[in-house]
């Protein structure tokens, strides 16, 4: 039963799928000079930010190389989830232009089976993309995107609350437990009463997915929710020891209240404010805290036990009527160049040569090293190491990218997460079932909700 149901909801996606202009696995006629749309979600470097002024260059040489075309960004509002649907009806319905499309990375097994994208040449994704990051981009045995920015889970810390609470600083860097970090969170409250241990995402929402699955990961290494074909490959023994890890990482005696209901935005508000020792975040947030923290007031290490893989990669739509050009214009904004940019501005960079190899800079947008306005003040607060780049990049950021865990790949993705986020929501409320008990409930509604 649950395979036809997989079957047939296939079926649909590519039905819809084929509203939106051709569905050809060939390429497409190209329609000639003119303007190539690149849909996008939000980003978090800033009005003009980098990869705006990446297209901006791009735009620059095909002026002057009198090719006709131009490339233009169509930032998408809303959070992730939406930014999706809305992708998808408009690629389904054919009611949006787009030639490119910037998909997270758990929507690519998605687009790809609905064909609502294309298949891209093998060597669009080479050696030098780092490997866990590389596998984002295929489905099918087919390469279908190209890795744009990616993104890792990161502890974040307050060393100037530490230091305040009398606490000795050990190098976290060189790694900690969930052990240690709670034994460090309650030494901090019973010095500070009102600062808690950590936070993190756990509002109803993709945040929660993300943490259940760095918690069900650490517990067993080789947990997974799915095979490589999208089935369903857990059991209730397996679910029941992440739930229990995951009941221990967000035990009310040092994790934040309002953590509960956060999004990226509540979580590093309440971090920023002191509201916590510890913060659970992504790579762009080293960057945005340090607009406000000196260096000696913060500190980022590896996330303890298992971090999960975010970031977003690049795809020709298969309605595109300038595909090739458009293939074009991803492996410029997915280049050796174009990554150093992205990481320089702070994104975590798809590329090893962009964290390893200082003979790869960006010359677009970003300065290597700190600048200064005309009066002398620093307008670059971001720690960064004699290269240039982030001051993390290279020793912890590479390195927790390099052991990241994959979200579950899945055509049927947004079932997956909606079911695994509502069904992990007792947890989180007062008098929460036991885990073997929660486990079942989860087993029976993952079952329910993808093929096994």
């Amino acid at each position: 039963m649950a395979r036809r149901r997989y079957a047939a909801l296939l079926t649909l996606l590519l039905l819809a799928g084929c509203t939106g202009g051709h569905t050809s696995a060939g390429p497409a006629a190209d329609e000639g000079p003119g303007e190539i749309v690149v849909a996008s979600g939000r980003d978090v470097t800033g009005k003009s930010g980098i990869r705006e002024q990446l297209i901006a260059a791009w735009n620059d040489q095909q002026q002057k190389a009198g090719s006709g075309y131009r490339a233009r960004l169509v930032e998408l509002p809303g959070n992730a989830d939406e930014q999706r649907s809305q992708l998808l009806g408009a690629l389904q319905s054919g009611s949006a232009d787009y030639d490119v499309v910037n998909l997270d990375v758990t929507w690519v097994p998605e687009f790809a089976a609905a064909h609502l994208v294309r298949p891209l040449p093998d060597g669009t994704v080479d050696a030098d993309v780092i490997k866990s990051v590389a596998d984002t981009a295929r489905w099918d045995g087919k390469v279908y995107a190209a890795p744009f920015n990616s993104d890792v889970g990161l502890l974040y810390y307050r060393t100037d609350l530490l230091k305040k609470a009398g606490v000795s600083q050990p190098d976290l860097n060189q790694g900690i437990t969930w052990a240690r970090l709670q034994e460090l969170s309650r030494a901090v409250r019973q010095a500070l009463p009102d600062v808690a241990g950590w936070t993190t995402q756990l509002g109803a929402y993709e945040g929660r997915t993300v943490n259940a699955i760095e918690a069900f990961a650490s517990a067993d290494p080789d947990f997974e929710l799915t095979d490589d074909n999208g089935h369903y490959d857990a059991s209730v023994g397996k679910l029941t020891a992440g739930i229990a890890e995951l009941r221990s990482r967000t035990d009310p005696s040092y994790t934040l209240p309002a953590a509960f209901s956060s999004d990226e935005a509540d979580s590093l508000g309440d971090f920023a404010d002191g509201r916590t020792e510890f913060l659970r975040q992504w790579p762009y947030a080293y960057r945005t805290l340090h607009q406000s923290f000196a260096a000696s007031r913060l500190g980022v290490a590896p996330l303890p036990g298992r971090a999960v893989l975010g970031g977003q990669n690049l795809a020709v739509t298969e309605s595109s009527g300038r595909a090739a050009k458009a293939a074009e214009l991803i492996k410029y904004l997915t280049g050796k160049q174009s990554e150093r940019c992205l990481l320089d501005a702070g994104f975590a960079a798809t590329r090893t040569s962009a964290y390893q190899d200082n003979n790869v800079t960006c010359g677009v947008g970003t300065a290597p090293t700190p600048s200064a306005s005309p009066t002398g003040e620093r307008t670059d607060s971001m720690p960064r190491d004699a290269a240039g780049r982030p001051a993390y990049a290279r020793t912890t950021l590479l390195p927790a990218l390099r052991k990241a865990v994959q979200r579950p790949r899945t055509p049927l993705y947004g079932a997956f997460t909606q079911t695994f986020t509502a069904q992990l929501g007792p947890l989180f409320r007062d008098d929460p079932p036991g885990d073997a008990t929660l486990a079942k409930r989860l087993d029976t509604a993952l079952k329910k909700a993808l093929p096994n």
